[in-house]
């Protein structure tokens, strides 16, 4: 496994203007403003951006942005997940066209395939193309739990770069690193990353860095330098503002903190609901000390 992708990575959110159209100039200041703080990279077009509300012209324009703005100065991993493999493919395809490191994927969800039909959408991805794998296992939202077991079919390839574990079973993310400690294991749930360190995570890649990666790069030198007092402590504060999001809607409650930061964010995509007056006033107040 190359360090490039070890470390701290923003799922990175997608920012709208008032039509709903996708604000490239933000996105630009976005990665800026995270570049800034030192993240070693980006994970673009995943779920953080509402990549499923995207047409697949935004989700090109979307990765064409980052690539033009980041590309060569940090790690990019470009999430191509779709239920068509055909569309997959040619997401794929163009993240290589545009210089990306890595290429990533939920299983294909909602319809209930079959592990072996699930197995083939990835290996017809990276057969396609040229760049590493990073498998996403999310089983909370696509209904497909990626065990030890039959990850072993894709890992033990050289073309698959790890795993995003997005899960509270770290017993699982243990056993992925243990089988392959030369493959890239990453933490996906933010409040949960000091816990995932602990496990044998080599990073992890979370919505709430948008707008506080330097909490957690800073968990991350502290676990790395045995200071677990310190690093649970930041963590915790972390979690703090990670409750008052949680309440309000995670999503909605990112931009609004954004747009208090100076970032003309827009809203969320419907069917998000826009946050009330009284529910940005409580979370403002709640996460701005904070940060």
């Amino acid at each position: 496994m190359e360090d490039k992708f070890k470390g701290i990575f923003p799922a990175l959110l997608t920012p709208f203007d008032k039509n709903y159209h996708v604000n490239t100039q933000v996105l630009r200041e976005l990665v800026a403003y995270n570049r800034k703080k030192g993240v070693d990279g980006f994970y673009v077009c995943g779920s953080t951006a509402e990549a499923f509300m995207l047409t697949s012209k935004e989700r090109l324009s979307v990765m064409e942005t980052v690539s033009n703005c980041a590309g060569g100065k940090c790690t990019l991993i470009a999430h191509v997940g779709c239920i068509s493999t055909t569309e997959a493919v040619a997401l794929a395809r163009e993240a290589q066209s545009m210089g990306y490191d890595a290429i990533s994927s939920v299983a294909p969800f909602y319809y209930k395939f079959s592990f072996e039909e699930i197995k083939k959408y990835y290996f017809d991805i990276v057969n396609a193309v040229e760049l590493p794998m990073l498998i996403y296992n999310f089983p909370a939202c696509s209904g497909v739990n990626l065990t030890v077991d039959n990850i072993k079919g894709f890992l033990s390839d050289d073309r698959f770069l790890g795993v995003k574990h997005t899960s509270s079973d770290y017993f699982a993310l243990e056993q992925f690193k243990t089988a392959f400690p030369q493959k890239v294991v990453y933490n996906g749930y933010d409040e949960m990353f000091l816990a995932g360190l602990s496990m044998g995570a080599d990073g992890a890649i979370g919505s709430t860095f948008n707008f506080m990666a330097e909490k957690f790069i800073e968990i991350r030198k502290r676990f790395l330098e045995n200071d677990m007092e310190g690093a649970l402590w930041i963590q915790r504060e972390a979690n703090v503002i990670i409750q008052a999001l949680c309440k309000v809607g995670v999503m909605q409650g990112e931009k609004a903190v954004l747009e208090e930061l100076g970032f003309d964010f827009g809203p969320a995509r419907k069917p998000f609901a826009p946050l009330s007056g009284e529910q940005r006033k409580e979370l403002i107040s709640a996460v701005l000390p904070l940060l």
